[in-house]
C-alpha cells in the first residue's frame, strides 16, 4: 500500500508561525525531504523533531525524486518542506507532487505561511483578484519583456525578487509600467519587517539603504488606461525607444510584442528597417 506525501509549510522568519499540525506531522513521518538540510536542521532541532532528513532541490530533484517516490511506494510517510514558507510556490516540489499523484499516491497539504499571501494581506492593494508571477528573469532585456507581458494586467501583480536585483527591477517597472503604486515587503515576520510604499523609483530610492536583506515581495497596483505607458505610444515609437536603450533586435521585437500583442516576426522586420534607416 502506498504511503502519503505531506506538503508542509514552515515559517518564513518568525518560528512562532509554525503550526501545531506541522510539528506533529514532521515528528510522525518516516522521512523529511528538505530544500537545504543544513537550514532545516535548525528548524527541526528547535521543535525537538528527530525524523531523518534528505535533500531535495533543483539540481538533484530527478535522482532524489525517484528515491522519495520509492519510499512512498513502500508505504512510507514523507514530508516535503522548503527553506521558508509553502513548498512548490517558486520552490522545488511540483514535479514530485505531479509524479506522486500520477502513481495514485496521496498528497496532503499542511498549510501555513506563504510570503505571497502575507504580503498581499497587508499591502493595501486590491485583493479580490491577483496574479503571482514568481521571480522575473535575471537579465534586463528579458526582465523588461516579462514585465511588458504583464503591463496591461488588471489584477494586482505579485512578484518575488532577490535583494541584489531589487533596485534594477523597480527601475524596469517604472520604465515599462509607469507611475503605478508599488509596495515592497521585506523581512516579513522578522524583527525588521517593513512595507515600502510609493511609485517605483520612489520605492527604489527608499530601499537603497545599504542593507542587503533577504528575498522581497513586490506588489504592483492593477493597470488602468492612465498607468500603461504603451497606450500613448505608437508601435514605431516603442520600437525606436527600445532601440535607443541598446536592446538587440530580438529583444526589441519581443518587448513590443508583449506590450502590443502584435506578431513578433512582423515587429522584428520593422525594427530592422528602423535601425537601417537610422
Amino acid at each position: 500500500m502506498n504511503g502519503v506525501l505531506y506538503i508542509v509549510a514552515t515559517p518564513i522568519g518568525n518560528l512562532e508561525d509554525m503550526t501545531f499540525r506541522a510539528v506533529r506531522i514532521l515528528k510522525e513521518v518516516d522521512l523529511i525531504a528538505a530544500e537545504d538540510t543544513r537550514h532545516s536542521r535548525k528548524l527541526i532541532s528547535h521543535f525537538g523533531i528527530t525524523t531523518p532528513l534528505t535533500s531535495y532541490y533543483d539540481h538533484n530533484q530527478s535522482l532524489k525524486g525517484e528515491i522519495i517516490l520509492s519510499a512512498l511506494r513502500d508505504g512510507k510517510l514523507v514530508a516535503l518542506i522548503t527553506d521558508a514558507g509553502t513548498p512548490c510556490i517558486s520552490d522545488p516540489g511540483y514535479q514530485l507532487v505531479r509524479d506522486a499523484l500520477s502513481e495514485g499516491i496521496k498528497v496532503v497539504p499542511v498549510p501555513g505561511v506563504s510570503a505571497v499571501i502575507a504580503a498581499l494581506s497587508s499591502a493595501g492593494l486590491p485583493t479580490d483578484s491577483f496574479i503571482f508571477s514568481g521571480f522575473p528573469p535575471n537579465k534586463e532585456g528579458k526582465r523588461r519583456v516579462f514585465l511588458a507581458s504583464l503591463a496591461n494586467e488588471e489584477r494586482t501583480l505579485v512578484l518575488y525578487e532577490a535583494p541584489h536585483r531589487l533596485a534594477d527591477t523597480l527601475e524596469d517597472i517604472s520604465a515599462i509600467m509607469g507611475e503605478r503604486q508599488v509596495v515592497v515587503a521585506r523581512e516579513l515576520t522578522k524583527l525588521h519587517e517593513e512595507f515600502v510604499v510609493g511609485r517605483p523609483l520612489e520605492v527604489r530610492d527608499k530601499i537603497l539603504d545599504g542593507r542587503e536583506r533577504g528575498e522581497a515581495v513586490i506588489l504592483i497596483s492593477p493597470a488602468d488606461k492612465v498607468s500603461v505607458i504603451t497606450d500613448v505610444l505608437t508601435v514605431e515609437e516603442q520600437l525606436l525607444a527600445a532601440l535607443a536603450k541598446g536592446y538587440s533586435i530580438k529583444e526589441v521585437a519581443a518587448l513590443v510584442a508583449a506590450s502590443t500583442g502584435q506578431p513578433r516576426r512582423e515587429l522584428y522586420a520593422k525594427t530592422l528597417m528602423l535601425r537601417d534607416r537610422g
